[in-house]
């Protein structure tokens, strides 16, 4: 029973203070005494421990429990519990409710987590907020009842053992129904002031009522009184609201796909969660429920199916929303741009096939922060609304708009609704938060309202209510409060049972083309858990690394098509598309930030290990087969090129053969290659064609190579492009371009310098890096060791090793003779606790913005601090590369698999790792491999090729070997591109027939005209959004195609060849 809670009067002494008091304490002795009519204690209830599945029920061995007196449970422990009864007979022609009354343990109400079963079939969840179950509307009497309940304990919110209780009860319908007829409106006095007329009305109403019901009376007078009493509130207060406001209430709990608990757990929750939804669906025909996330119907479709077939039939009936739009809800600042594609791709096909709905709205209330790029994305796979509401837990700025257009990079706007419920009475200038799993009651659907900012656009707000995590959604309480508010109140706003999508819906038509609308344009940046972009370090490895093979395995396959003139026969779907799914799912949002449990990292590095394996099968069946297709005179080295631009690079590689080798072009000229320290080779490939290869013959003659990349002389190294400099401790002092003569760092400050900064939040262990990090900064210039370990004719390769405290840091700095940017490997073996480690390159120019990349573009943010709002921007995201350049010069800094900048006072500074020790004990304290490049450009970052040396150091040069006896060419383009702002993304199979989809977008903000050349004869060519659907035809003239790109435009096109 939920409490009243009355707020304080002035004068508590008068009488319309203690009327109200009069009235809780009434409806209080109704609940307490009247509700349940009659109770059979329940017992014999037999223990089974361990994880089985319900079709395991009767299996193995079971022990009687004592639920007067027995505990159970342990951290993560799973369990079973069977019992079975008869009704009494007493209880003929009553409503019956089962109850279970197990001991609470935990944080957030979520400890024990029960699934019930009645005879093997899923009846519903149970967990400290759900506890009964409706078993019979009119007993007869007699009837056998066999449960078994399955059981868990959330090692989280793990406090101690907890009892196993049940009881049977007697429920009196009229009573229930008469105690929200006065709680709801009493509750909802009590927020209103005191001479408040709707609250003066409200008092006044339920007094009269309270002094109806005849307490103490025979059980035909009770009754006759509650039904009297019922009628005058429906006719007297009931009808009346706050004029013209409507909340939009729609249930929902929201699960985090990993968190705290492990996967297999989140397929129990939601399980549970859905069974009890169902559930309250059969006592509540009003009540409607939405869920996102498609990987959670999956999990329910294979371990739940009588709970799947249950949700497709609501889904029918218009009672359980199936919106969202993506596979998860997925982190939007570390994914790829083809990530969050691939996100709405799967998952909007996924309700389709399986629901027949389509996705109109992006729900991500649990974020931490939203792309720019994503208002193009979500336009382009057919979504026209978004809505979160974490962007309410900014710690300086609150955003000042709760309905508005969001404006992306590219000028797409997508209206956007962010649901303001939180507590009537709060500052609303000093508490910014709302929620998603707001308690459908008077305080929070009121406190919406007056939280709610567009009130001159628009007097209807959503609110999604419901227990999420475990929780188990909505509950009886707030489905009943929700009903009376649905009837109106006085003083509050009307609560309307309805689909989010309706909501939107209604909305777009309000404010369509209403002045008043706002805009905001660029990205949505949270002010908190800053440091969710660098936590967990090697899942962000594992991430990139992923997605950059699972679309090169696509590349590879369609290439295969291409150049062989064969059919898709070979191109490995089934495994690409079982690729991708895990890629997005451990792209969830508390998966991919490192904000989850040491187990769920485990789960995740198996997963990740397994695609990789499988990857990198099927990604060299493809190349090998075509490297073995290759016609020469002799054994060949075929070098791949999966980027939509000609490639002049670095290939790195297993020699070819095994003896010395002499490797020359088709032309008969050597190419120089040198062995790598760790017995590899190295070479520099010339015009490598673009979404192609290019065939080197291996000769078996002997080869020699004096020639080296880099002079060094004492601390001094010389190289084509650099001329370089490093102090006592390894940092560079002095790095000047030769082409320029530009210095890149101010006299006296020193690049690449790498500094250990305590990193203790006051919360939020993995999610939070607090202002205050930079306050205790430690160098780290322990030098153990400095030498040369390679300097051939392709690169000269500088080994620094560091020691801080326990841990060892070993960098390999590449300076090579024909790139004009430099590598430095890492590999790190971190063992301290707390820190944050940042790379340090201070730069010598005049700007006061920065440049990032970012998912399809990049965007601009300030280096410096004026407004509070460029302050709370002290760690911000990037996808490849972040740059801080004027219009003469610039520094850009590169990255194969980190998150984290941030860009301020003129020093660009890359975060590496944070060591934290919640929730995960020992975060980042292991073995990391990474790369990071600097890369000093002439002119304005617009001018530079920082965005081909990002796709080159994330995309590397691939290399097979052939005998030569095949038939295919030497040299192979199956497209490219002829302007260097246009970036050729992706090149896959098309979902639904086997055209090839080629997505590709303008990368600099510029209107461009661009001819797309194909290496094959095209028979027809269309354009389609994301989805790829809603084709417009496109000319296409002697297999050149012509194009013409908004700036920052995505395109995504369709090829027949």
């Amino acid at each position: 029973m939920a409490s009243f809670d009355i707020d304080p009067f002035r004068d508590k002494n008068s009488e319309r203070y203690m009327l109200s008091k009069r009235i809780g304490k009434l409806a209080e002795v109704l609940y307490k005494d009247y509700l349940y009519t009659d109770t059979e204690p329940l017992g014999g209830f037999y223990y089974r421990d361990g994880q089985y599945s319900p079709a395991q029920i009767n299996e193995g061995e079971w022990v009687p429990f004592d639920s007067e007196n027995g505990w159970w449970g342990y951290p993560e422990c799973y369990c079973w519990f069977k019992h079975s009864f008869k009704v009494p007979e007493r209880f003929k022609g009553k409503t019956v409710v089962y109850r279970l009354y197990p001991s609470d343990s935990g944080e957030w109400n979520v400890n024990p987590q029960l699934i019930i079963f009645i005879d093997g079939k899923t009846v519903q969840g149970a967990d400290p907020n759900h506890r009964e179950v409706r078993l019979l509307d009119k007993a007869q009497g007699g009837e056998t009842f066999n449960i078994q309940i399955n059981a868990y304990t959330d090692p989280f919110a793990w406090r101690g053992p907890v009892r196993m209780r049940a009881k049977l009860h007697t429920l009196d319908e009229d009573v229930l129904k008469l105690y929200y007829h006065i709680k709801t409106p009493l509750d909802a006095a009590n927020l209103l002031g005191p001479d408040d007329l709707a609250r003066i009305e409200i008092v006044n109403k339920l007094n009269t009522a309270v002094s109806m019901i005849e307490f103490g009376a025979p059980e035909s007078e009770f009754k006759k009184s509650v039904l009297e009493t019922i009628d005058y509130l429906e006719e007297n207060l009931f009808g009346k609201a706050l004029d013209g406001v409507e909340v939009s209430a729609i249930g929902h709990t929201h699960i985090d796909v990993a968190w705290l608990w492990r996967l297999r757990q989140t397929r129990d929750k939601t399980g549970r969660s859905f069974a009890t939804v169902l559930k309250m669906m059969d006592e509540y025909p009003e009540y409607k429920f939405m869920s996102p996330q498609a990987q959670l119907y999956d999990f329910v479709k294979h371990d739940y199916p009588d709970v799947y077939e249950g949700i497709k039939q609501r889904v029918r009936e218009g009672r359980w929303e199936v919106e969202g739009g993506m596979w998860v809800e997925a982190d939007t600042n570390i994914s790829s741009g083809e990530s969050l594609i691939r996100q709405f791709l799967v998952g909007k096909r996924f309700f389709r096939k399986e629901f027949g709905k389509d996705c109109k709205i992006l729900w991500l209330p649990d974020v931490f922060g939203y792309t720019a790029a994503l208002p193009q994305i979500m336009k382009g796979c057919g979504i026209e609304y978004f809505m979160t509401t974490k962007i309410s837990w900014n710690e300086y700025n609150k955003i000042p708009y709760d309905t508005f257009m969001w404006q992306g990079i590219d000028g797409t706007e997508i209206l956007s609704h962010f649901i303001p419920a939180q507590n009537y009475g709060n500052d609303p200038k000093g508490y910014f938060q709302t929620t998603y799993n707001a308690m459908m009651s008077p305080r929070q659907v009121l406190g919406g309202w007056e939280r709610y900012q567009q009130k001159d656009l628009n007097k209807n707000v959503l609110m999604s209510y419901g227990y999420g995590d475990g929780g188990g959604g909505p509950t009886h309480d707030m489905v009943e409060q929700a009903k009376r508010m649905a009837e109106g109140i006085p003083g509050i706003p009307k609560v309307k049972f309805e689909f989010a999508r309706a909501f939107f819906d209604r909305l777009k038509k309000e404010v369509e083309g209403n002045k008043r609308l706002p805009k905001w344009c660029g990205e949505l940046y949270l002010e908190f858990h800053r440091g969710v972009l660098t936590s967990q370090a090697i899942n962000k490895w594992y991430n990139r690394k992923s997605e950059v093979l699972y679309q090169n395995i696509e590349n590879a396959a369609v290439l295969e098509k291409a150049v062989t003139k064969s059919g898709f026969e070979k191109y490995p779907k089934t495994g690409i598309d079982k690729g991708w799914e895990i890629i997005l799912l451990n792209q969830f949002h508390d998966i991919i930030p490192g904000s989850s449990i040491k187990e769920v990292y485990e789960d995740s590095k198996k997963q990740y290990e397994q695609i990789t394996q499988d990857g990198e099968y099927m990604l060299s069946s493809s190349l090998s087969r075509i490297a073995k297709g290759v016609a020469a005179e002799g054994r060949v080295l075929v070098v791949f090129n999966t980027l939509g631009s000609v490639r002049n690079d670095i290939v790195e590689t297993e020699a070819p053969a095994a003896d010395d080798f002499t490797l020359m072009d088709m032309e008969g000229n050597v190419v120089p290659y040198q062995r790598t320290h760790d017995g590899k080779i190295v070479f520099f490939a010339e015009n490598v064609p673009a979404k192609g290869y290019k065939s080197y013959l291996v000769s078996p003659a002997p080869y020699s190579d004096s020639d080296t990349a880099a002079v060094f002389s004492g601390n001094k190294v010389t190289s084509r492009f650099f001329n370089i400099e490093f102090d006592d401790d390894m940092n560079i002092s002095r790095l000047e371009d030769r082409r320029t003569g530009r210095l890149v760092a101010p006299e006296g400050k020193k690049l690449n310098q790498l500094i250990a900064y305590e990193d203790r939040p006051f919360n939020h262990d993995a999610w939070n890096v607090q202002c205050y990090f930079e306050e205790k900064a430690e160098e780290i210039n322990d030098v153990l060791n400095a030498r040369v370990i390679e300097n051939g004719p392709v690169r000269a390769v500088l080994m620094i090793v560091r020691r801080f405290k326990s841990s060892l840091i070993t960098q390999y700095i590449k300076i090579y003779k024909n790139i004009d940017r430099i590598d430095i490997q890492n590999v790190v073996d971190w063992k301290e606790a707390y820190y944050i480690v940042k790379a340090l390159f201070p730069v010598d120019v005049n700007s006061v913005k920065a440049t990032f990349d970012i998912q399809f573009g990049n965007i601009e943010r300030t280096t410096h601090n004026n407004t509070l709002w460029d302050f709370a921007q002290y760690e911000v995201a990037a996808q490849k590369w972040a740059d801080l350049s004027d219009n003469s010069f610039g520094l850009s800094v590169l990255n194969d698999c980190k998150y984290g900048y941030d860009v301020k006072h003129g020093v660009v500074r890359l975060s590496l790792l944070r060591s934290q020790n919640f929730p995960c004990k020992g975060q980042d304290q292991h073995v990391h491999y990474f790369t990071y490049s600097i890369y000093p450009h002439e002119g304005a970052v617009q001018h530079s090729d920082v965005v081909t040396h990002a796709y080159n150091l994330n995309y590397p040069l691939l290399a097979y070997t052939g005998d030569g006896l095949g038939s295919l060419p030497a040299e192979f383009s199956l497209l490219s591109v002829d302007q260097d702002n246009i970036i050729v993304e992706t090149v896959k199979k098309a979902e639904d027939s086997d055209e090839v989809v080629i997505r590709m977008f303008e990368t600099w903000n510029r209107r461009t005209r661009c001819a797309v050349n194909f290496g094959v004869n095209v028979e027809k060519a269309v354009e389609c959004d994301m989805m790829e659907e809603n084709e417009k035809p496109l000319t296409i003239t002697s297999n050149v195609l012509d194009l013409e790109f908004r700036p920052f435009e995505i395109k995504t096109i369709k090829i027949k060849i």
